[in-house]
């Protein structure tokens, strides 16, 4: 990876701004979609344990789309899917990832970045450990996510990643971030 000011600090910084922002903005969301969880008396907040930075271990915030009862596995491989009150649309929507913006706020991950892991997920962390990804902060949205992430295989996640690393500017996360936007648009994949 290649050491620049905006790598350096730029990057954290610009995460902090477009985070708090982005909570601010979709405050009645997310506390709208907390509350409808809750009515359902389920806990609204799924907290995960994920790989992160240099391999360790944080935990992942998203609104709860599965039973509490559900595998802590990757939802693919999940046989029989019972979603709770709203879970299906919170999936196809993505809105079940707002409350990562307070995980990208607190440091644990970044706006730009690979999606971080499970510890399950070893063939990944593999190929991610030799390719030197774990240099890099999870992201919330990244290269690979623009680029069909769910229909991929992890070579071709850790690619996309390896392109990443290599090419990190304030400028590419912002070409991210307008075509994690147009991917939004489209529409939402069926589980």
């Amino acid at each position: 990876m290649v050491k620049s000011l905006y790598t350096n600090c730029g990057k954290r910084f610009f995460d902090i701004i477009t985070s708090y922002f982005l909570i601010i903005f979709f405050s009645p969301i997310i506390i709208l979609i907390y509350l409808l969880i809750l009515i359902s008396k389920e806990n609204p907040i799924f907290k995960q344990k994920r790989v992160g930075l240099d391999r360790k271990m944080f935990k992942i915030y998203k609104f709860r789309t599965l039973a509490s009862n559900t595998s802590n596995i990757e939802s693919k491989k999940i046989k029989n899917i019972k979603y709770i009150f709203l879970g299906k649309i919170l999936r196809r929507t993505n809105l079940d990832e707002l409350p990562q913006l307070f995980n990208i706020a607190k440091g644990d991950m970044s706006l730009i970045g690979p999606r971080p892991c499970l510890k399950n997920q070893r063939k990944l962390i593999q190929i991610r450990n030799k390719e030197k990804i774990f240099k890099l902060k999870p992201g919330l949205t990244g290269l690979a996510q623009v680029n069909s992430y769910d229909n991929m295989s992890d070579l071709i996640k850790v690619k996309y990643e390896k392109k990443y690393l290599t090419n990190i500017s304030f400028i590419y996360d912002i070409i991210i971030i307008i075509k994690t936007f147009k991917y939004l648009l489209k529409q939402p994949p069926k589980y």
